[in-house]
């Protein structure tokens, strides 16, 4: 098995030497701790910093170049000297440094450049990939973290969410790293959440600097830079930032496919004032169906849950390349850090109950929440690790109203599909009342707690589009998503830019005068729920003809019977398709994974997965 992209970390230690020849990449480069062992085999670009005895790799997206890295390099005598030097290399991108025989490895906040680790014969292992670590360790399939998906589906944040599907090999977590001294491995966790201090004026600010910055000079070596230009807020501010300083710029967008969808109108706007970008539109006639292609896998890494697009993403893909892209900017990750969800109600109306008063009648008159039981959620906060036990619980317990308040430690309540099993049912329990033990809030205060639910939740999802990207030789790029735009946003207050009043009002106050005003005060959103109804009528007979041979159910996991009358069934509304796409990531990826599965494990029995102190 070899594999496109991706790097492996090894220990400096004499077992990790022999390792070498296990890592499956073709035509690797090899860098090698200050001993000439073997540290970093690599496919990816690598900005490297040498200083007698300190190695240090960043890999991906960082404002730290050769030089920069190399001044960072030399202040460090000892790894826990690294902590000092990681806010310099903050963005999108993997940090891997090697000092006098340990290692540090981390990659970035929001889980869109991900760490996984393992072990081979003892010896500690890491990855940007699970399925590299996979094929190294001859791993199999871990039932629990697969059973967790197929019920919950998309609704799946981290921790459980963040779960590795192969057995032994463990998921970092976003803000933690990994270190090593020599065959001693910890994790220790490297970032916290700023206080949240700003203001809405300040914080603009603060997050047009950071995105300046983030977006300036992402012009490729080679090929051209294209962006995204779908009319939303989005992707417009990302393309009028790229065009500041990149001459050969393109914008991108599909063309649509309701009469309703007013996004040609706000892009064509947009495009107006950018009149040195060229603005290509793929024709909706050109785009492939949603849902074609559903036995297609994807990657080995896991379950992709984006399934209903890949065909169409694919095709834009190498629509993109065609035309000379090398780099495409994208909008993803705007709705995830500029929409907060209102968790921070809870924060807020101990301490200004008035202000919060206000924010729940707006939500209540605006949004259709029923007043009494969301005070009642309100007055009556959970801990994170209760939250997870009722998730375990209730699972099987009938969905809950579409018009609620999103008020707990997660984004809903997790319900299984209905044609889950009951032995999976019991798997997906299992995994939750494990989320429950190592779960940790990944900020102080409840609303951006879930702002950071909701983006490594997504992250997840982006780090797999990307490969698709990939396949055309293009590279996706989110700005969104880079470290410094994610901690100028937890700055600010979230009760001063979230609420029910206005859309996004922290991006639009940070990037006024830089974007039109008409798509800074936009209040639509383009709509595709046509789309998907047609794609899915053309292409069921297909979906359902997958799901007959289905391996999720020769594991017990699914009733295809069950699934196949939901499927037939009229559909009141969309929640059976959006955990459909899910199914069909799940089954797509069970079916690549392994040549050889072992048979499923009973519930009760725990997989296994190294030994690790946690620091």
């Amino acid at each position: 098995m070899t594999r496109s992209a991706g790097f492996v970390v090894l220990p400096d230690s004499i077992g990790a030497g022999e390792l070498r020849v296990a890592v499956p990449f073709e035509s690797a480069r090899v860098y090698t701790h200050a001993s000439g062992r073997p540290w970093l085999v690599t496919r990816d670009d690598v900005v490297l910093a040498t200083a007698g005895p300190v190695r240090l790799a960043v890999i991906g997206r960082s404002p730290a170049d050769a030089d920069r890295l190399a001044e960072l390099a030399a202040r460090i005598t000892d790894l826990s000297d690294v902590d000092k030097i990681v806010g310099a290399v903050l963005g999108s991108c993997h940090l891997v440094a090697s000092v006098r025989g340990q290692v540090r490895v981390q990659g970035s906040l929001s889980g869109l450049r991900r760490v996984f680790r393992s072990r081979v014969h003892g010896v500690p292992v890491a990855s940007d990939r699970a399925d590299v670590l996979a094929t190294m360790t001859g791993a199999g399939i871990d039932e629990e973290a697969l059973a967790v998906r197929v019920a919950c589906g998309v609704q799946l944040g981290p921790p459980a969410g963040d779960r590795s599907t192969w057995s032994g090999v463990v998921a970092v977590a976003p803000d933690h790293c990994v270190l090593w001294d020599r065959d001693e491995e910890r994790e220790a966790r490297w970032w916290h959440a700023p206080p949240a201090e700003l203001s809405l004026e300040q914080g603009a600010a603060v997050v047009r600097e950071a995105l300046t910055e983030v977006v300036r000079g992402r012009a490729p070596e080679e090929g051209r830079l294209s962006s995204d230009l779908s009319g939303g807020m989005d992707s417009t501010t990302v393309c009028f930032l790229a065009a500041r300083d990149a001459p050969d710029l393109f914008s991108f967008r599909w063309g649509e496919a309701e009469a309703g969808n007013d996004d040609a109108l706000y892009a064509a706007q947009a495009a107006r004032e950018l009149p040195g970008v060229e603005h290509l539109v793929l024709p909706q006639s050109e785009l492939p169906e949603i849902f074609a292609d559903p036995d297609v896998p994807v990657t080995e890494e896991e379950p992709y849950v984006m399934s209903r697009t890949i065909a169409r993403t694919r095709h834009n893909a190498r629509w993109l390349a065609q035309r000379g892209s090398r780099r495409h900017l994208a909008g993803h990750g705007g709705d995830e850090v500029f929409c907060p969800l209102p968790g921070y109600l809870h924060r807020l109306i101990r301490r200004h109950p008035l202000t919060a008063w206000r924010h729940l009648r707006g939500s209540v008159a605006l949004r259709r929440w029923p007043l009494w039981s969301t005070l009642g959620q309100i007055l009556t906060p959970s801990t994170l690790d209760a939250w997870w036990r009722v998730q375990a619980d209730r699972l099987t317990y009938p969905a809950p109203p579409l018009r609620r308040a999103v008020l707990a430690w997660g984004t809903g309540p997790l319900r299984a599909s209905p044609w889950v099993t009951d032995g999976g049912v019991e798997l997906a329990r299992e995994a939750l009342r494990r989320a429950s033990e190592d779960a940790h809030p990944l900020a102080e205060d409840p609303g951006l707690h879930q702002l950071m639910v909701v983006v490594r939740a997504n992250a997840a999802r982006y780090r797999l589009l990307a490969r698709l990207y990939e396949e055309a030789d293009v590279e996706l790029e989110m700005p969104y998503l880079d470290d410094r735009v994610i901690e100028a946003v937890m700055r600010v207050r979230p009760h001063e830019h979230g609420g029910p009043w206005r859309y996004k009002p922290l991006l639009a106050d940070a990037m006024r005068g830089l974007v039109p005003a008409e798509v800074l005060g936009r209040s639509t959103k383009g709509e595709f729920g046509e789309d998907v109804r047609v794609g899915l009528r053309s292409n069921l007979p297909v979906v359902l003809e997958l799901f007959a041979d289905s391996a999720l159910a020769s594991r017990g996991l699914i009733d295809p019977d069950d699934l196949r009358a939901r499927l037939t069934a009229p559909q009141p509304d969309n929640t059976t398709v959006i955990a459909l796409e899910s199914l069909i990531g799940c089954e797509t990826w069970l079916r690549t994974a392994a040549p050889t599965i072992p048979a499923p494990r009973q519930p009760g029995t725990r997989t296994g997965e190294p030994d690790l102190a946690t620091g």
